[in-house]
């Protein structure tokens, strides 16, 4: 099954996708289950489908406006160097364990919402990536039960502002600007996905192919990033690990391609669908 996070009238709420456009969930399943993240953690996807059997949509497309698939993740935990040639793009050495950092929530927008480009730089570039949200939690989360973890996956646009992101050798500056990363259009559930390491990722750049690669690609696959990140830190449900981007990101091109106002940027994963967002300037957010 497909599930969104979406605004509609000045009120956040979450949803199922079927023919047509969305059955609204919002305070259906439960009183106090109003956020996807929520319906996560109470264990209620489930309950969800069965709501959700034989029911036409509440809400049409044009009824909604998307969210990032989870609002409001406690963490979101991002791998950076993850696709060999990207690594090799970069000059990072071969490493013996992921490289993790971190974003913020608010550093986040929805499908179709316009990727904010700051104004202190002209050096934003894109980021395709494949985003995990986990559904059971756990510390020392072996990597053979991982996959067990996690209730689905989505899209994800980690969008980095580069010159910021190496004022020192921490990335955090320049991954957590405000509107920079998109995420969404909506999480596909593990059942629907099957093997995740069958599915294609593409990056576009005003419809031109920037990025294309297969998740199989993965240095740390999935499995590995989530017994790894769960030894450090305890995961709870509803929080995102990003899972990395392929070569081919703007910095590193001859001559380097950044983002600007006006471009459109897509990023495609097999049945995960197709996020899609303008960028816009800050000074005219």
């Amino acid at each position: 099954m497909k599930f969104l996070s979406f605004l509609r009238e000045g009120s956040s709420g979450f949803g199922v996708v079927v023919d047509g456009g969305v059955i609204d969930l919002t305070g259906r399943l439960s009183g106090e289950v109003v956020t996807l993240r929520q319906a996560i953690a109470a264990e209620m996807l489930g309950a969800a489908a069965d709501y959700a059997s034989g029911r036409h949509p509440d809400l049409g497309w044009s009824d909604i406006t998307f969210l990032p698939v989870i609002p409001d993740p406690a963490k979101i935990l991002c791998i950076g160097l993850n696709y060999q040639k990207h690594k090799q793009e970069t000059g990072r050495p071969d490493v013996e364990y992921p490289t993790v950092f971190t974003r913020y929530a608010d550093s986040q927008v929805g499908h179709r919402q316009a990727m904010i480009k700051p104004g202190v730089s002209e050096r934003f570039d894109y980021e395709g990536e494949m985003a995990v949200i986990m559904g059971r939690g756990g510390r020392n989360i072996p990597a053979e039960t991982a996959l067990g973890h996690v209730a689905g996956y989505a899209c994800y646009n980690e969008g980095s502002v580069r010159d910021w992101q190496r004022h020192t050798f921490l990335f955090t500056p320049g991954k957590t600007f405000p509107g920079t990363g998109a995420f969404g259009p909506y999480m596909v559930t593990t059942d629907e996905v099957g093997d995740y390491t069958r599915l294609p990722i593409q990056t576009r750049l005003n419809g031109e192919v920037m990025q294309d690669a297969k998740l199989s690609d993965l240095i740390f696959p999935v499995e590995q990033l989530i017994a790894y990140c769960s030894t450090f830190t305890p995961l709870a449900p509803g929080d995102v690990i990003v899972s990395g981007t392929p070569g081919g990101v703007g910095d590193k091109r001859t001559p380097p391609v950044y983002l600007f106002p006006g471009d459109t940027v897509e990023v495609e994963i097999g049945c995960l669908g197709t996020l899609r967002n303008p960028v816009m300037g800050e000074d005219a957010v």
